[in-house]
């Protein structure tokens, strides 16, 4: 199974991928702390990205593409895999696809967790992440509903998008995925 995970910043993203990653037995490719370790290791595609990354901005895209066929291609994701943070433009939506007809793989569902702005803003101030401060996340909120929303656009037509209502309790918003993927 090849899956994606869409919200805004505190939808509930991670509880969710890793849930659906324990069930399905396949690895959760989380880009954004993938890249924090790259950034704090200094690799090449990390300090790419860090000033990006420091002032709350999406990467461009180039860099995000390069980073996750690098992902992609890592051993043990050959069988299936779960992204949580990418794509986050319709851009890297399309590049994704072509990214996956390259490598022979095809993505089987995109699931949003739809989450209103308020909520995103409380989740994401509770947390205890060094970048959740009130300016950062509102950046973050805005260019969420900016460049990723049309995501939807892009999966809806194409039949694979599932949305879920991101307001339920975490075991709600679970059976909820579970039930609609089979």
């Amino acid at each position: 199974m090849r899956l994606v995970i869409l919200g805004g910043p505190g939808a509930g993203k991670g509880t969710q991928a890793k849930l659906l990653c324990q069930d399905l037995g396949i690895p959760c490719l989380d880009i954004g702390q993938i890249l924090r370790q790259r950034i704090i290791s200094e690799t090449e595609l990390g300090q790419q990205a860090k000033p990006y990354v420091e002032q709350g901005e999406l990467v461009p895209d180039e860099i995000m593409i390069q980073f996750v066929r690098q992902q992609l291609l890592e051993p043990g994701v050959a069988k299936g895999w779960l992204l949580d943070g990418y794509p986050r433009t319709a851009f890297q939506a399309e590049e994704l696809d072509f990214l996956l007809e390259d490598l022979e793989q095809r993505l089987n569902r995109v699931i949003y967790l739809n989450v209103p702005e308020i909520i995103l803003t409380k989740r994401s101030l509770a947390r205890s992440r060094a970048d959740d401060q009130l300016g950062i996340i509102e950046r973050r909120i805005e260019l969420f509903y900016q460049r990723t929303v049309p995501i939807l656009e892009y999966y809806e037509p194409r039949g694979r998008l599932l949305d879920v209502n991101g307001e339920q309790s975490p075991e709600q918003i679970y059976q909820e995925i579970c039930q609609r993927l089979n």
